[in-house]
């Protein structure tokens, strides 16, 4: 049972770390396999397409309502995921250059990582899919994984393009048959089936690559009016021809004069931008429907092994994806909550179904979850909780605060806007920019961030104390990073 401290007024620090520690998990006769698939840009919104995902995952488990990643961008995102760190402790800080991107990883991390932690605990561990960006193909496999089949160096082309099997290169062309989500779920499916009746358990990480914007342009397979954007397989070319384009109060904001300079400087989306936007939209969903095969594949061979109820299944997302919200065409990298907020679904030993979590959970949270479930030892400080006591009792949870971040300006990143901190409440975020007036907003009158509150003077003393209570969490480590309010 998870054991809180008292819900003191103010500030204060979980004192019930993971969920092993509060139930004695360590007694468990068997440790579960863990199965973690996560897509590339996916929002929580695309979550409609997933029949599969929501019906053998979710309603099989805990499909957690209020997920979000700590820096919506794909490298720190993968990085968080396999420490259990908020980017400004891992410090892989961007995607490429000299702050991020594998090279920076390699060089932080290599010797440990949530995959040598499970490793040293007994587990067969493998990667399938997209590993970090920049990795380049070489026979070299880095430490920690039993088998890796990895899609490198242009990981986001659906279509010739090389997998990385175990050291070996392995090319394929641009028939139906070797479009990438449906070979990533073969590649899993073999896994599966060759280690679900081994007596050691294994930890697979299924990364595909949809819905991200993939190659080649042009394409020579259906469909072929998905240029610039996700590839969907030809089997699907045009499910969604008919979808609507999504628009919610803030898409194409109308007066953005309360917001950041970099997003005033955004102009109204005329016709054919929204023409635009509404075309990649329908291939993202498109593009999904091929994961969402994957994923009845996966959870048929866990079944037809006998597997299925010793498996630990986590369904999610990097980061989420602009669709025309506050003029925003395409991208990510602020903190909005289009771009925060991602789809998170978990089933497994232990997990009851059909359940719906509600407080704050972060994508720091993944590494101690999976730590915790397989009596693993960590070798991080991770700032990150096990999930498995919030399951349990989700009111204990219901005050977290997390932190936003995202450095701004560095070396190799496209700049999408100055760099902020921000901290996320149940009701509000509020945004310090490196060199621009703040944002606030209460999500609870302005769920879609419409009005910025920040020189409100009725919310001047919850700007103060929220202000406070940032400068703690940006400096964060640990315990520190697990804080709560009332």
């Amino acid at each position: 049972m998870l054991v809180a401290s008292g819900l003191a007024a103010g500030w204060w620090v979980s004192e019930a770390e993971t969920h092993s520690q509060a139930t004695g998990a360590n007694a468990s006769p068997s440790r579960p396999n863990v199965v973690v698939i996560e897509t590339d840009d996916q929002t929580l919104e695309s979550m409609k397409a997933m029949r599969n995902v929501n019906s053998l995952i979710g309603a099989h488990g805990v499909t957690f309502t209020n997920s979000f990643v700590n820096y919506s961008l794909c490298c720190p995102s993968r990085a968080t995921f396999l420490t259990g760190q908020y980017a400004h402790n891992h410090g892989v800080l961007s995607n490429e250059g000299r702050t991020g991107g594998f090279h920076r990883w390699e060089s932080l991390h290599a010797h440990n990582n949530l995959a040598l932690w499970l490793r040293g605990a007994g587990y067969y561990t493998a990667i399938v899919g997209k590993y970090l960006n920049g990795y380049a193909n070489r026979p070299r496999v880095p430490p920690g994984w039993s088998d890796w089949r990895v899609a490198a160096p242009d990981d986001q082309s659906v279509y010739d393009y090389t997998l990385n099997d175990n050291g070996t290169l392995v090319h394929y062309h641009a028939q139906p048959a070797d479009f990438k989500q449906d070979v990533l779920t073969r590649e899993a499916v073999e896994l599966i089936d060759s280690r679900a009746r081994k007596p050691t358990p294994f930890f697979l990480w299924l990364t595909y690559t949809a819905p991200h914007v993939a190659n080649p342009d042009p394409s020579r397979n259906l469909p072929h009016d998905c240029g610039n954007a996700a590839k969907p397989p030809a089997r699907y070319s045009r499910a969604f021809a008919t979808a609507r384009l999504p628009k919610p109060p803030n898409f194409n904001e109308g007066d953005v004069s309360d917001k950041p300079a970099a997003i005033q400087g955004w102009p109204l989306l005329n016709a054919d931008g929204i023409a635009d936007i509404q075309r990649r939209y329908r291939c993202e969903l498109e593009s999904l429907l091929a994961v969402d095969d994957g994923v009845k594949k996966v959870v048929d061979t866990l079944k037809a092994n006998g597997a299925l109820d010793d498996t630990l299944i986590v369904y999610t997302s990097d980061n989420g994806y602009f669709h025309g919200e506050h003029r925003i065409p395409d991208g990510k990298m602020r903190p909005y909550e289009e771009s925060i907020r991602v789809p998170l679904e978990m089933r497994g030993p232990g997990i009851p179904p059909g359940v719906k979590v509600n407080p704050l959970v972060i994508n720091a949270d993944l590494a101690p979850t999976i730590v915790d479930a397989a009596n693993a030892d960590p070798g991080l400080v991770m700032d990150g909780r096990s999930l498995l006591g919030v399951i349990d009792h989700p009111a204990s949870d219901m005050d977290r605060e997390l932190l936003i971040e995202e450095p701004g300006g560095l070396a190799g990143v496209h700049a999408w806007g100055p760099g902020f901190e921000a901290i996320r409440t149940p009701r509000y975020i509020y945004v310090e920019f490196k060199d621009d007036q703040p944002e606030l907003y209460d999500l609870k009158l302005d769920p879609f961030e419409l009005q910025n509150l920040v020189n409100h003077p009725a919310y001047a003393s919850l700007r103060a104390t929220l202000a406070a209570r940032l400068q703690k969490l940006k400096g964060c480590a640990g315990r520190s990073c697990r804080v709560y309010a009332r």
